[in-house]
């Protein structure tokens, strides 16, 4: 195996054993095989000038099997093995609908066996393309594709769809595959990754606040109750209309978890006497959380931290795009709904759980939020009670390093303001850092794809203020990443024309040297330092 694609790879240079995700080397490359069956389906589409619009199932088929192979979404080695079969099927249905074309082994390949697959994606992984710089940004993009078909997932679970993204997809997994393209037009497809990553965050926005409403400014109860309950992790929030709708009136509370605690926003979710608030932190502290939660866990996505005990395992069901072996995985039925019966029922039978904190945590800073309090912040701009916004968006992770940014967050002037979207949060958003004027020091906006919401806000202001250049603004980006998501938020960001972000904890292993020149010179990507340089840097 050889993989790259999250923050955490070994060594900062590649897993070559075992992902320190925990994926196992035959998962890790089964995964690569369904992506190179993907681009198969992608070049059959754009080489036979296929209609997206006319693909119907297929365009959700492609997109959930990118998701699958996200970091942390799905280590189930037989349900990406039947994944895989699955979309050569529809690969090879595609193929006998286009005129004779000479296609890539992508298209063309046959396996038969288990053993033929993981024989043949050992010929296809990520170290198949020998130029460094074109690998290099083939994988950016692919990495960037993967967090866009997240976002997409979502909002087609919410009935909500833009075929121009699936076509955008197609074309550039397809790219991916054409040896005749250079580095300088990879370059260049790299930044259309970002503007179509700008629209599809936009939809998913759409698709949100129309099913349920406008985030709305929210003290989070991070207590607990003496009732058996659910903790539900990931950010599908369609499964989370289900769960609560199905544990309406049997006695089982539903408490978020990770990246689903933004779902305590949202004004739809508020009707539920059952639903009590947010349990634990971020993702990576789940080992210990699982065990005093006590109840089941139902992952809509990742980020799934394999287990440490079968007595967990036990408990956790897997939807969506996530699995694990072992755990029960719940699938829609043809009508699209989804019975989550057996995991109230074993709720019912479980004690309540442990206590590991009090009190409250306050967000649902969103754009329309924002925005509503607009004149308070640009007075509070113009007064100097705020001298800065400091974006720091995107994901944790277990890196001792990330400390970085509590301490970041810690040290800021008091005159400073966060503005926030991800599982990054964990590490600053339960600090005392008080507010301005009653302006919270820590604004957040709900989960990574809410990051769309930190550039509207970040545009309005550009607009209020008469700027020509959003980099004008008195807004500083300190992003800390992990995985696809956080690529296509990074890449997104940057077609918007955002200059001078950091991001770390570390640069990206799958940035080749010559494309981190690129990005310096071009957009004055940087990494971090320690934190009194940085914050001396960002407030000279």
């Amino acid at each position: 195996m050889f993989c790259y694609q999250c923050q955490e790879t070994a060594a900062c240079k590649g897993c070559t054993i075992k992902g320190v995700c925990g994926k196992t080397a035959e998962t890790a490359n089964l995964q690569d095989l369904l992506i190179y069956t993907v681009k198969g389906i992608a070049e059959i589409v754009t080489k036979g000038k296929l209609d997206a619009a006319s693909l119907g199932k297929a365009n959700y088929d492609v997109i959930n099997s990118l998701f699958i192979t996200i970091t942390n979404a799905n280590f189930d080695e037989q349900a990406i093995e039947a994944q895989i079969r699955k979309m050569l099927a529809l690969r090879d249905t595609l193929r006998g609908k286009i005129a004779a074309a000479s296609l890539h082994d992508a298209a063309t390949f046959t396996v038969t066996t288990r053993e033929s697959m993981l024989e043949k994606a050992a010929t296809v992984g990520v170290l198949a393309t020998e130029n460094e710089d074109v690998r290099s940004l083939r994988e950016l993009i692919t990495y960037g594709l993967k967090g866009m078909a997240a976002y997409a997932e979502h909002a087609f679970n919410l009935g909500k769809e833009d075929t121009a993204i699936f076509a955008f997809i197609y074309d550039a997994m397809a790219a991916t595959l054409d040896n005749s393209l250079s580095a300088e037009a990879l370059v260049g497809l790299t930044l259309k990754t970002g503007e179509f990553g700008v629209k599809v965050m936009a939809l998913l926005d759409e698709a949100n606040t129309s099913r349920y409403g406008n985030p709305e400014i929210t003290s989070v109860n991070i207590g607990v109750r003496k009732n058996p309950a659910i903790l539900i992790s990931g950010h599908d929030l369609t499964d989370m209309e289900r769960l609560l709708e199905q544990t309406k009136g049997t006695g089982v509370d539903v408490y978020t978890h990770s990246e689903m605690l933004p779902a305590n926003y949202y004004p739809a979710f508020k009707k539920y006497d059952n639903f009590v608030g947010n349990y634990g932190n971020a993702w990576w502290k789940q080992t210990e959380e699982f065990a005093s939660f006590h109840g089941p866990i139902l992952f809509t996505t990742n980020c799934i931290v394999p287990p440490k005990s079968e007595e967990v395992r036990g408990r956790i069901f897997t939807t969506g795009a996530s699995g694990y072996p072992g755990c029960k995985h719940i699938d829609a039925d043809a009508e699209g709904k989804k019975d989550f019966s057996e995991i109230i029922a074993l709720a019912k039978t479980l004690p309540s759980p442990e206590e590991i904190e009090t009190g409250t945590i306050v967000g649902g800073f969103a754009h329309n939020q924002v925005l509503a309090l607009a004149d308070k912040v640009v007075d509070a701009v113009k007064s100097g009670a705020i001298k800065k916004f400091f974006v720091m968006a995107g994901c944790d992770g277990r890196m001792k390093s990330r400390d970085y940014y509590t301490e970041f967050a810690k040290q800021l002037p008091k005159d400073t303001v966060i503005l926030t979207a991800g599982c990054a949060k964990y590490r600053y958003n339960k600090l005392p850092l008080g507010d301005i004027g009653g302006i919270p020091r820590v604004l957040d906006a709900g989960q990574c794809n809410d990051s769309y919401s930190l550039a509207v806000i970040a545009l309005k202001l550009k607009e209020v203020f008469g700027l020509n250049d959003v980099n004008e603004l008195p807004i500083a980006y300190n992003i800390a990443w992990y995985e696809q998501k956080a690529v296509i938020v990074l890449l997104a960001l940057l077609s918007l024309g955002v200059k001078n972000i950091h991001l770390g904890p570390t640069l990206p292993a799958f940035l080749s040297p010559d494309v981190v020149k690129v990005l310096v010179d071009t957009f004055g990507i940087a990494g971090i330092g320690s934190v009194e340089d940085d914050i001396a840097l960002f407030t000279a």
